[in-house]
């Protein structure tokens, strides 16, 4: 497993930056060839399961992930949301915190474990470089609201 972490400050209130970092389809949207292919029905809640293709045309992969933690930020306290990845190509697992931060601030925290099955643990700090990169654009797109 290759991990990697990333943080933002951003002018928001924890509730508005909550529903926006944990905003399944506004993430694959922002990640190059990737959509959201399904989630489960209602609101996200342990036990919903979203899965994203990825891939060019007909070549592709699903990347199914699991919602196992589940607690929105509340008055005063942060917000905490842990996936686990249960596909055959991508595995690992990803938290996502809100922390309020004063009357209209909240720091973001990203930290990902990620591990891609057929490559080579050597290539595991690649892995995390291109994450950083590939998530914390992503991250900065939905903290953003485009």
């Amino acid at each position: 497993m290759t991990a990697f972490r990333l943080e933002r400050e951003v002018a928001l209130p924890a509730q508005e930056a909550w529903r926006r970092a944990t905003d399944w389809g506004g993430h694959a949207a922002r990640v190059p060839c990737t959509a959201l292919k399904s989630v489960t029905a209602g609101p996200t809640r342990p036990g919903t399961v979203f899965v994203v293709r990825s891939g060019v045309g007909r070549v592709g992969f699903d990347d199914p992930m699991e919602v196992v933690v589940w607690e929105p930020p509340a008055e005063g306290s942060p917000g905490r949301c842990r996936l686990e990845k249960r596909g055959r190509l991508v595995l690992g697992w990803a938290a996502i915190e809100v922390h309020p931060r004063g009357a209209a601030g909240s720091r973001v925290v990203w930290t990902e474990d990620l591990r891609l099955g057929p490559l080579p643990r050597r290539l595991d700090p690649l892995v995390a470089r291109v994450g950083r990169v590939v998530f914390g654009r992503a991250l900065d797109g939905v903290l953003r609201g485009r």
